[in-house]
């Protein structure tokens, strides 16, 4: 089984310590390769940033000329996800929802620990429009930016005291807010006695789940392939296949 994982942002550091989590959750037999938009936000924290980088991931993936079995989204509570189910053939899973999704099947409540208070309200819609909002208790900011997450005991101590809040506000679960803070889960755990969802992690097992079923997205209604017309894509590069005549170029794999 082969599985993509697009980063949203352009740092390539990035890109490879998401796929290291990705590939450490990856049963036997499925591979892991990493997309690093080749335009786009650095990082992605506001509506602005989160929306340039939909675009950069869907022109990322239709100019992809590498065969795959699924995708995975690897951009917490960012835009993209439907319009790349529109656009390829294969099971499409969003760190987002798959994580909200398993943590609804682990505690009543769950609670996002993320990474600035300003993404709190795309997370929210993300979340309100995947079916799982309900189920949030609360999305708490560390106050750290996404190119923060390398110092590694900064992260931990903001990520334990946010936890810490938004256990304090009736979450049962936790999940982690950004797929650069993969990894913490279990020191995470281990101090606070709570679940704690990683959604690269949740998002492989799956994407793996269905492929296994034999299941994909459907062309019934919302996610019909898009209508046939011209669309112009990023001028002086190659057309890609299944989103109409324009040009794009992949990003660097991983």
């Amino acid at each position: 089984m082969r599985i993509v994982v697009t980063n949203c942002n352009t740092t390539q550091e990035m890109t490879e310590e998401i796929v290291r989590g990705a590939r450490a959750a990856a049963g036997p037999g499925t591979t892991v390769t990493g997309l690093t938009p080749a335009w786009g936000p650095e990082s992605v924290e506001g509506w602005l940033d989160s929306y340039l980088s939909a675009a950069a991931v869907i022109d990322t993936l239709r100019t992809y000329d590498g065969a795959y079995d699924a995708v995975v989204m690897a951009g917490f509570g960012e835009h993209g996800r439907e319009g790349v189910r529109e656009l390829v053939d294969v099971p499409v899973v969003d760190i987002t929802e798959a994580a909200a999704h398993l943590a609804c099947l682990l505690g009543r409540r769950y609670g996002v620990v993320t990474t600035l208070e300003r993404s709190r309200g795309q997370i929210e819609d993300s979340l309100h429009a995947a079916g799982v909002a309900q189920n949030c208790a609360v999305v708490v900011g560390t106050g750290l930016g996404v190119l923060d997450l390398g110092d590694t005991q900064r992260t931990e101590e903001a990520f334990v005291a946010a936890a810490v809040q938004a256990r304090d506000a009736g979450a049962e679960v936790l999940v982690l807010g950004c797929a650069g803070m993969t990894g913490l889960q279990r020191l995470v755990g281990d101090k606070l006695g709570l679940p704690v969802v990683d959604g690269v992690a949740a998002a492989v097992k799956l994407a793996e789940s269905l492929v296994n079923l034999g299941l994909t997205t459907s062309r019934a209604g919302s996610y019909a392939k898009p209508l046939p017309k011209r669309r112009t894509w990023r001028p002086g590069a190659k057309p890609g296949p299944g989103a109409g005549p324009g040009p794009g170029s992949p990003g660097p794999g991983v």
